[in-house]
């Protein structure tokens, strides 16, 4: 078995590149599995600014096939080229995937060095691998191990304990043009799991004008859970931006939501010079960025976020060092978890053995107190030898391994002693 990663964000490719690669993206896993491919597991972990593939192959010399299949499956429903394609994944593999994995999971590889959101969608990707079957036990303890890795970075360094997010630094940016937040009316569109982020840090800012408007229909249940106000669906949201200060779009919906001509027809209908500003979370764009050359608007994108986010030099470098420890002692247990088989077969083959041998004896010429002793002293023998080879999968030492092994399968299953049982003269 191989884990193989594919990996595509925002330190690579201008996010409209990412966006196309995203294209269905769940998709993607669920076919490569099911088809007749070397892919056994895939996750799929997609944000607003990166796309990556964490597979499980076969073995080794299947990774060019796996490789190949996934970039046709990306091609399919990006437009790219599949050879494209692999230009803009770069593959990892083994120790690699997992250290990069951690590093994301942890906020070190996103836009906001340290971001908390990224945590709750790297649980959520491995949450919908389950639900569509691609998951294996091998990718379920990856990922798992990347989630304990975040809690120990952010419990150990500090990074991200100040909340700082994507949404956070793009209302930092934004509320250099706003009036005090208390006096902000914001039109927030969409009700996913950004949605809720955005609006519990504009509740955190004072914001209390907000109104909430969906593409797909749902403002009403979101609005009313949070206690906020709903567009209906059939507004028209260009029109309903009059008299407000902040459009907060964190949608993802196919197409932007608010197109240029629209809000300029309706800024001009009703003579709009209030400034507004436009913060677009959406990596698909739920605002045409053509918005930003209107007269008395202001747009903040991801864009803009990435040339804005802080980091913490200290933190960050704890950080790091707690990733590639962390990285290494899991591929380390991985080793030995694959490597002990043969370990257990050879302590099986003699334990088993000698279990056997006594269950084979008489009751009246067992001596529970030999036995005990007996077993005592076989298992003295095969200790040293096991922890050598344990200790050599672990540093990865295979000629070690290999020695300490041979050890033990040189340990011959003990002879029991049968017991002399005298036989009385009869009496004369």
């Amino acid at each position: 078995m191989v884990l193989l990663s594919l990996v595509a964000s925002h330190h690579d490719l201008d996010l409209a590149v990412l966006e196309r690669l995203s294209s269905d993206v769940h998709a993607v896993g669920r076919e490569l599995v099911r088809a007749s491919s070397p892919v056994t597991g895939a996750v799929v972990l997609a944000t607003c600014n990166r796309f990556e593939l964490y597979l499980e192959v076969d073995d080794a010399d299947q990774t060019p096939a796996a490789l190949a299949a996934a970039s046709q499956a990306v091609a399919t429903r990006s437009g790219y080229a599949p050879d494209e394609v692999m230009t803009h994944l770069r593959p990892l593999t083994g120790n690699a995937a997992g250290e990069h994995l951690f590093a994301v999971a942890s906020g070190l590889e996103s836009m906001v060095v340290g971001e908390r959101e990224i945590a709750g969608q790297v649980r959520r990707a491995l949450t919908t691998a389950r639900r569509d079957g691609t998951t294996t036990s091998a990718l379920e303890s990856l990922f798992q191990a990347a989630s304990r890795v975040s809690r120990a970075v952010e419990a150990e360094t500090g990074l991200g304990s100040a909340g700082r997010s994507v949404v956070g630094v793009a209302l930092d940016i934004a509320e250099r043009g706003l009036v005090p937040w208390s006096e902000v009316s914001c039109v927030l569109v969409g009700t996913g799991s950004y949605a809720g982020a955005s609006l519990a840090a504009l509740k955190a800012r004072g914001c209390t004008d907000v109104r909430v408007f969906s593409p797909s229909g749902r403002a009403g249940q979101f609005a009313a859970a949070r206690g906020v106000r709903a567009l209906p669906a059939s507004a028209d949201l260009a029109t309903e931006l009059a008299g407000v200060d902040l459009v907060v779009a964190c949608s993802g919906a196919a197409g932007a939501v608010l197109q240029v001509d629209a809000l300029a027809g309706a800024r001009s209908r009703v003579g709009e010079a209030r400034p507004l500003t436009v913060v677009d979370l959406a990596l698909r764009h739920d605002v045409d960025p053509g918005v930003r050359h209107l007269p008395g608007v202001r747009l903040v994108s991801l864009h803009t976020v990435a040339e804005h986010a802080p980091a913490e030099h200290a933190a960050v470098v704890s950080a790091r060092q707690i990733v590639v420890d962390a990285a290494e002692a899991y591929e380390a247990e991985q080793r030995v978890r694959e490597w002990n088989p043969a370990v257990v077969a050879q302590r099986t083959r003699v334990l088993g053995g000698l279990e056997a041998a006594f269950a084979a004896m008489p009751e009246d010429a067992r001596d529970e107190r030999a036995e005990r002793a007996l077993r005592r002293r076989t298992r003295a023998l095969l200790h040293a030898p096991t922890v050598r080879a344990r200790e050599a999968a672990r540093a990865g030492d295979a000629v070690s391994y290999g020695e300490a092994l041979a050890e033990l399968a040189a340990v011959a299953v003990p002879t029991v002693p049968v017991p002399t049982v005298e036989v009385s003269s009869p009496a004369r």
